[in-house]
């Protein structure tokens, strides 16, 4: 009897281990087929064991450019560098996304998410730069002008991460991993077989009620998102929203520099009602627009709205 029991675990080993290793295959072969369809594309600079990729072009004062929640440089460089002449435009990939590599120990904490873009911003030796943020990047954003309002001049958020939530939507229960052990294990596994699969739905629930540009996938840098790396950091990020949005919340009458924010009403990833409208009465002068129709990737979609806003702001915080 024991040596029936000892065969049929050994076959079971066999079977999980064959499974485990055609999903970690199948990840690498995924990861490495975005890596050659988008492909580093910018400058490397080291802060505080971070090793932070970013892009900027352009000549004039500086505009920093921080991405949301499982995006990546390209989600600013892509549609909105265009419409900004005149300015010189800087985005980085956030701590763990896209190319950026986030410092050993380094949690993915709002706070230190914003030290680290003001250091940014002091090691490129950019002069009080008008920061943009999209979704978390927006969160990021404000942080930064609560914590560390002398590293700018001005903000703008774009569908921003504003206020906790009282549950977690569906959308995001498989990011929510809170052992670090079991993320990097999923990452590693069955979490981008599983994001190819169900692409389509993901983009429809980020872009609707919009249809996504089809060049969103390369040069919108979209497949970056199917590399092993970026899920553990997308993950992370989600984790880490908790331990601070609350207490930033409470700050928010702080800000005092030029700030702006816009939301689409149609938006399914953050209600407008819920992020965006009670701002008006959180940050004195905020510039505050609503888009009637449209979605959550305001970078995208409404290119011409974003780059008049920004414009507008910048007037304000340059002026």
């Amino acid at each position: 009897m024991a040596s029936i029991v000892g065969w049929v675990a050994s076959i079971l080993f066999f079977v999980a281990f064959l499974i485990v290793g055609y999903f970690v295959l199948a990840t690498r072969r995924i990861a490495a087929n975005a890596e050659r369809q988008v492909p580093p594309s910018g400058r490397f600079i080291d802060i505080e064991g971070n090793r932070i990729h970013y892009v900027e072009s352009g000549v004039g004062r500086p505009i920093v450019f921080v991405h949301g929640l499982g995006g990546q440089l390209h989600h600013f460089r892509h549609p909105i560098f265009p419409t900004l002449p005149g300015y010189r435009l800087i985005a980085l990939d956030r701590p763990g996304s896209g190319y950026s590599i986030r410092a050993s120990g380094a949690t993915a904490r709002l706070p230190g998410q914003a030290k680290l873009v003001s250091d940014f911003i002091g090691a490129l030796g950019l002069e009080k730069p008008l920061l943009v943020g999209h979704s978390l990047g927006g969160a990021v954003a404000l942080t930064v002008a609560i914590n560390h309002p002398d590293s700018i001049s001005g903000v703008v958020t774009l569908a921003p991460l504003t206020h906790m939530e009282d549950e977690l939507r569906a959308e995001f229960k498989a990011l929510y991993i809170k052992s670090r052990l079991m993320r990097w294990l999923i990452a590693q596994t069955t979490a981008i077989p599983a994001s190819l699969k169900y692409a389509p739905q993901t983009l429809d629930f980020v872009f609707g009620p919009q249809k996504f540009p089809p060049d969103y996938i390369v040069s919108g840098g979209g497949m970056l998102g199917l590399r092993p790396s970026h899920f553990y950091a997308t993950s992370s990020d989600m984790v880490a929203i908790e331990q601070d949005l609350g207490a930033i919340e409470k700050r928010y009458s702080d800000i005092t520099m030029p700030a702006a924010m816009m939301f689409g009403s149609a938006d399914r990833v953050l209600d407008h009602q819920h992020h965006g409208l009670p701002m008006r009465e959180r940050i004195a002068g905020l510039d505050f627009e609503l888009l009637e129709g449209q979605g959550h990737m305001l970078p995208f979609m409404a290119r011409d709205e974003v780059a008049a806003l920004i414009r507008r702001t910048a007037q304000k915080a340059f002026g």
